[in-house]
């Protein structure tokens, strides 16, 4: 059995041997429609695979480019992982949250979790970034499996009250005041939702819908980072939408909402001074 945090920990040292930057602070993970934000956010001095850093597959979804980006941004050393892994694509929940272990354990203590997710409020247009404020983790697993974290790692029941951090959201809004917030229901994914599977998530409460970032951010908050997540509404869900879904939409909302997205990434990362 793989040790995944002994994992995340060489991935952590390679990625410091990689860009030549000994630790980063700020990790930012780009999901789909997120678009090419690593060079808005400061000098890129070192650019590569993702794959090249042990652990971390490459991505097979459109609109995932599987590039690794350290930034130099003023204040801060920022990682940029442009692509992530889904559980849908057949890897293990280890997998799917070692790239921001690996972020976290290189010195990250803040994590910016971005996606493409499908709108519950007809009242949101596609185009919206939504800021997270809380989750649903419709899964069915969990980082947390298996036996205890070793040490210096911590508990495995972590508390995830304040699993999406207030004070990186109130910097958001600072950025960005026309910024809704809502709950995010993250499921298994690999096919899109049924209208009946949307009315009840709704009932539950969710506002956006999409098939990652909770794992991510429970990994996240076990190693005492804080989280800040962004869902871009790049369609409306079954059921509301008119349309019949294709991911080639939500490839096309994501560049048209381009300017905004980088926009807020930048003033995020400035802000955290």
């Amino acid at each position: 059995m793989i040790d995944p945090y002994e994992e995340a920990a060489a991935a952590a040292r390679a990625i410091a041997a990689l860009t030549g930057v000994e630790r980063h602070d700020v990790a930012v993970v780009l999901g789909s429609g997120w678009g090419d934000a690593a060079a808005e956010l400061g000098d890129v001095v070192w650019e590569g695979p993702l794959t090249d850093v042990e652990g971390i597959p490459r991505p097979t979804v459109g609109g995932h480019k599987g590039r690794l980006a350290s930034v130099d941004a003023g204040t801060r050393r920022v990682l940029v992982l442009a692509g992530r892994s889904h559980l849908y694509e057949g890897h293990p929940v280890h997998t799917v949250v070692h790239g921001v272990r690996a972020a976290i354990l290189a010195g990250c203590g803040v994590v910016v979790l971005t996606n493409a997710a499908g709108g519950l409020d007809p009242e949101v247009p596609v185009g919206t970034p939504v800021l997270i404020r809380d989750q649903l983790n419709l899964t069915g697993t969990t980082p947390m499996l298996g036996d205890d974290p070793p040490e210096p790692f911590g508990a495995r029941f972590c508390d995830m009250t304040d699993a999406y951090d207030g004070e990186l959201r109130a910097l958001a809004h600072a950025v960005d005041a026309a910024l809704p917030e809502g709950v995010y229901a993250g499921l298994l994914g690999g096919v899109y939702e049924t209208p009946a599977e949307v009315r009840m998530l709704r009932t539950l409460g969710a506002d956006l819908v999409g098939m990652s970032t909770v794992l991510e951010t429970i990994a996240a908050r076990h190693l005492g980072a804080s989280v800040l997540g962004v869902s871009l509404v790049t369609n409306l869900a079954a059921g509301i939408s008119p349309q019949p879904l294709d991911h080639r939409e939500v490839l096309e909302a994501g560049k048209a909402a381009a300017p905004r997205m980088t926009a807020l990434l930048r003033g995020v990362v400035r802000g955290l001074g």
